[in-house]
């Protein structure tokens, strides 16, 4: 593999606009690897965790191997409680949206038990959000509307227990 080339200092507000650029393109490889460009030279840049999260999130509908878990080990990076929770919600419920996307057996129960986790969350983040932000319950409506349209879309049944034999 051929050496990759640091950005400078000066450089990461705009490879930051070119990252959110690539995501609206729907080209979030492209916005992945800026912002890894981004944190090899500034480790803790909130902003760019963030937009990695998000260009992380954004390949789930691919199947994108390995990209949960990724997004999941940003989480804990992120400084703020709030972002936590909230970005905590938006990975589970963009892989809700993927189990829905792609079917299969199970996949309706899979979808709504990832919606609950990312209600769950963005009630936790409702709770720690700064005055005027509500972006929590606008994510919390959405995956309630969701789930309102797709009346597939239940918790697993019960598995049958079996006394066992003396």
């Amino acid at each position: 593999m051929s050496e990759l080339k640091a950005l400078s200092k000066e450089a990461i507000p705009r490879a930051l606009e070119k990252a959110e650029r690539y995501r609206l393109l729907n080209e979030p490889v492209e916005s992945q690897s800026i912002c890894l460009d981004v944190l090899r030279i500034d480790p803790e840049n909130q902003q760019a965790l963030v937009a990695l999260l998000l260009a992380l999130t954004d390949q789930f509908e691919e199947g994108v191997a390995g990209a949960v878990p990724e997004a999941r080990e940003v989480l804990p990076r992120l400084r703020d409680e709030y972002a936590r929770a909230y970005y905590a919600g938006i990975i589970c419920e963009r892989r809700a949206k993927a189990r829905l996307k792609h079917g299969g057996p199970g996949s309706g129960y899979m979808a709504y038990d990832a919606f609950q986790e990312a209600r769950s969350w963005y009630e936790k983040a409702e709770a720690l959000r700064p005055p005027g932000n509500d972006d929590a319950l606008l994510r919390w409506n959405t995956c309630v509307r969701i789930l309102d349209r797709n009346p597939h879309l239940m918790p697993a049944p019960p598995e049958p227990f079996e006394q066992p034999l003396e």
